[in-house]
């Protein structure tokens, strides 16, 4: 793909079903909206910044190596319906040092065309279900700013539970995003609420 992040040495994955999504391995064709998605100032309204198109490049390659190197990942996420591209769901290891490192957070980010629908909650419940019952995993963690009522929601109805708030070491003091929501949902509670 010319201008492209490389895909080069994708490894095979699962592909993970829903009733309505497809959370599959990245292709090349997902770049177009994929950088429209991260530019798009609404959907990056609580993140520090929108990515100019290297920069979504950038990450599309970095997704690509973290499945190359843990065999989990953020897939992307198609509807099942029409094939369309909506955004990412999956499993994240944060590249910063954490209060509560390591550790894997369910993570999402949708195009707004996407939004309303139950997509986020519907691919993050399977993405949780991969990482207990397939990964092995614990404990799952997300987190966001205290003002994003939308991601809070989601993660209410996952069923984790809050654990308090920190100040994200990516960001400078001061920074109006700096101080996040933590949020986790143990491998136990997520089987007793099964």
């Amino acid at each position: 793909m010319v201008g492209g992040p490389s895909l080069a040495g994708l490894c095979p994955l699962t592909t993970l079903r829903t009733p309505r999504l497809e959370l599959r391995r990245w292709q090349a064709s997902d770049a177009d909206g994929f950088a429209a998605m991260n530019s798009d100032p609404e959907v990056m309204r609580w993140l520090p910044s929108a990515l100019t198109r290297k920069e979504s490049d950038q990450l599309m390659t970095q997704i690509d190596d973290g499945f190359a190197s843990r065999g989990f990942g953020v897939w992307a996420a198609e509807r099942r319906d029409d094939g369309a591209f909506l955004g990412f769901v999956g499993l994240n290891v944060p590249r910063w040092e954490l209060p509560f490192w390591a550790c894997v957070e369910v993570a999402w980010r949708l195009s707004r065309a996407a939004w309303g629908f139950g997509y986020a909650t519907e691919g993050a419940r399977e993405a949780l279900r991969f990482g207990f019952e397939d990964v092995g995993l614990e404990r799952i963690r997300s987190w966001t700013v205290p003002e994003n009522r939308r991601s809070l929601a989601v993660m209410d109805r996952l069923g984790m539970t809050r654990l308090g708030e920190f100040d994200h070491p990516a960001l400078p003091d001061g920074h109006a995003l700096r101080r996040h929501v933590h949020m986790v949902l143990e491998r136990t509670d997520w089987q007793a609420a099964r």
